[in-house]
């Protein structure tokens, strides 16, 4: 056939192991690590379905190599854990049967050992190692490995590689990256020695070296070895571009292919994984320098998943093979998308960081856009049903759109009835940002969807219950959504108003000095936009602190974008009265000032339609209610609410 994105598609040999496409499933952590650090059932599934999506090599991440001076709960592999081998076994089966190569990632936290615990607490009770003694930035004392300490570390690297080997693994990836210990030791910041592993950027490297010279030796000739590594620190102190080439130069004899990611975890999460305030592919130029200078395959990653961006990375020769993580949550058939020449079927991932916030909130996976990801023992097909009934959707936001995709994939007639004239509800709203403009996106796609599956959509028609009665259906997805919350603030009317739902509609109304009246979220994003866009930009919220409802995650990368921005902030304010050049507001002390501002965004959040849902709730033998009318919430639990309420029908 003729492929769309013909050199994404292309498959590739590394080593002796031939992959199916370019596009490989970057390391992730699983969902249910166990007690004894071994993987659960749910993450064997958790791995499998981006095989099943298509992926080239699918890479499980991160097994603790040398758990002695590691300490976080994370994968450990050896062979005096009951359950460690086979487990690792039975998920590198459950990749390699659908046509995936299984990958393993070999890691160590080093200084930054109990990153990964839920309870950060446990962290003060490990030893915290590293190539240099000092202290963390959160105080706790790092002691400095000794030889004797670095050889049993070495060691146990090529120990977990023949295992790794010997459970079905059919590549290995050395994490020397992000700030780990690998990295700690190629970096001047972190590594300060004076003996051989010191000073000098052929010491620094010596220690990684020393660890692939391990693995090769641990399984032999020909078996993929890939070295993961920031292509730069992005940080003063730290290695730039130009040192990462020379660091790439002396590893690359002995690596089959060279992944270069970016940035640490500690001083640039949003680099290392690009935020919506970054572009997509900010890191490629880091691969694509390096590829100049050696030999092997070179793989990139950050922010990826554009077809388009990614074939033009690989046929331009800035790299031969694309990673992606998030993006194979949002969608993992994204690679089986591509080779079919069903791209506009891509469900885009949003950056919004649900799924790491969710990790270090719960220890548990979920995505904004999709439902089966972390549950996936709960089923990722969608079973038709035996018995199709008539099933009336109301509303046409991502909550009703995907209740009424997967009700008619169950082969139930599906009618979705939307009182506006554009589906999406809430995510037409976020065209006009850009950064934001996979959200809209996700609302386009979903119609898209809905109508392949057969959905009779009905615009510009309102869902009362005459109408349920007259339609005489069996089945009722209440997904009418929310409003904008607008209390009786004088002034809040007027034509310098505009409410930030509708902001998209009124775009040109905006002077050149704007207050933001609200600073949760959608206020806090509003405002950075408009910052962007050259407006002075004053932000009013009366809690003292910005974006509550932002995830862990977003929230501190959303925090520095509005510093960069240079935003005013004004915590602790009341809005009093809305006025020709700007907003009274009050403090605690019910002192009054004057927020100058001609243009006033209404961002004061959002209220359910249960109006609307109280005239329905009897509509019709089986009623559900979903998304922001229930409680306004998120897209998050829009989309899982409407999945699992069409699975119930």
């Amino acid at each position: 056939m003729k492929r769309k994105f013909p050199n994404l598609s292309k498959p590739i040999q590394i080593g002796n192991v031939n992959f199916r496409n370019r596009m490989f499933s970057a390391p992730m952590g699983g969902t249910d690590i166990t007690a004894d650090c071994t993987i659960g059932r749910a993450s064997t599934a958790f791995y499998e379905l981006r095989a099943k999506g298509g992926a080239g090599a699918v890479t499980v991440s991160e097994l603790v190599v040398h758990p002695k001076t590691e300490g976080s709960h994370m994968f450990h592999l050896d062979l005096q854990t009951v359950g460690a081998l086979s487990s690792f076994t039975y998920t590198a089966d459950a990749i390699r049967r659908h046509g995936s190569i299984a990958s393993v990632e070999l890691s160590h936290s080093g200084q930054f050992a109990g990153t990964y615990l839920t309870d950060k607490n446990k962290k003060q009770g490990l030893a915290q190692w590293g190539p240099s003694e000092g202290l963390r930035s959160d105080g706790l004392p790092v002691k400095a490995l000794t030889q004797e300490l670095i050889d049993e570390i070495v060691a146990a690297y090529g120990d977990c590689a023949a295992l790794a080997k010997r459970a079905g693994f059919e590549m290995i990836m050395v994490h020397g990256g992000h700030g780990w210990l690998v990295n700690q030791f190629l970096s001047p910041f972190f590594n300060r020695r004076t003996d051989k592993y010191g000073g000098s950027l052929e010491n620094r490297v010596r220690f990684a070296q020393e660890v692939l010279d391990s693995v090769r030796k641990a399984v032999g000739p020909g078996f993929p070895i890939e070295f993961r590594m920031s292509g730069s620190e992005f940080f003063d102190s730290g290695y730039d571009l130009a040192e990462g080439v020379e660091i790439a130069k002396l590893l690359e004899s002995r690596v089959d292919l060279l992944h270069i990611s970016a940035g640490t975890y500690q001083q640039g999460f949003s680099i290392t994984h690009p935020s919506m305030f970054e572009s997509h592919g900010r890191n490629v130029f880091l691969a694509a320098e390096i590829k100049k200078h050696v030999s092997v395959p070179v793989a990139t990653i950050g922010g990826l998943n554009d077809p388009e961006m990614m074939e033009e990375i690989i046929a331009s020769g800035k790299a031969d093979v694309i990673y992606m993580a998030r993006a194979l949550l949002a969608d993992p058939e994204l690679p089986r998308k591509v080779m079919s020449n069903r791209d506009e079927d891509i469900i885009y991932c949003l950056r919004c960081f649900t799924c790491m916030a969710e990790r270090a909130v719960t220890s548990t996976r979920r995505c904004t856009v999709n439902p089966l990801i972390g549950r996936e023992l709960d089923g990722t097909e969608v079973i038709p049903t035996s018995l199709p009934v008539k099933v009336l959707v109301a509303g046409g936001g991502p909550g009703g759109l995907k209740a009424a995709i997967t009700a008619a994939k169950r082969g139930h007639e599906v009618i979705l009835c939307e009182k506006e004239d554009q589906l999406g509800g809430i995510l037409k709203s976020e065209q006009a940002i850009p950064f934001k403009y996979e959200m809209y996106q996700l609302g386009v796609t979903l119609e898209k969807m809905a109508r392949d599956a057969g959905v009779d959509i009905r615009l510009n028609t309102e869902v009362t219950k005459e109408y349920v009665e007259n339609e005489n259906v069996d089945a009722l997805i209440i997904a009418v959504g929310s409003e904008p919350l607008l209390p009786p603030i004088p002034g809040l009317d007027g034509e310098n108003v505009i409410v930030v739902n509708n902001y998209y509609l009124e775009k040109e109304k905006v002077t050149d000095e704007v207050i933001v009246l609200g600073g949760g979220l959608a206020g806090c994003e509003a405002a950075i936009h408009l910052a962007q866009e050259g407006k002075t930009v004053h932000l009013v919220e009366m809690r003292e602190e910005l974006a509550i409802d932002a995830n862990i995650r977003h929230r501190p990368i959303l925090l520095k974008e509005i510093e960069k921005q240079k935003i005013q902030v004004h915590t602790g304010l009341k809005g009093l009265r809305v006025i020709a050049d700007g907003v009274i507001c009050a403090d605690s002390t019910a002192e009054e000032q004057l927020i100058p501002g001609t243009t006033v965004i209404c961002a004061l959040g959002q209220k359910a339609r249960r109006n609307v849902v109280e005239n329905l709730i009897d509509c019709a033998p089986y009623v559900a209610q979903i998304g922001d009318c229930v409680k306004a919430s998120t897209i998050t639990a829009a989309v899982y609410q409407g999945y699992h309420a069409a699975l119930d029908i």
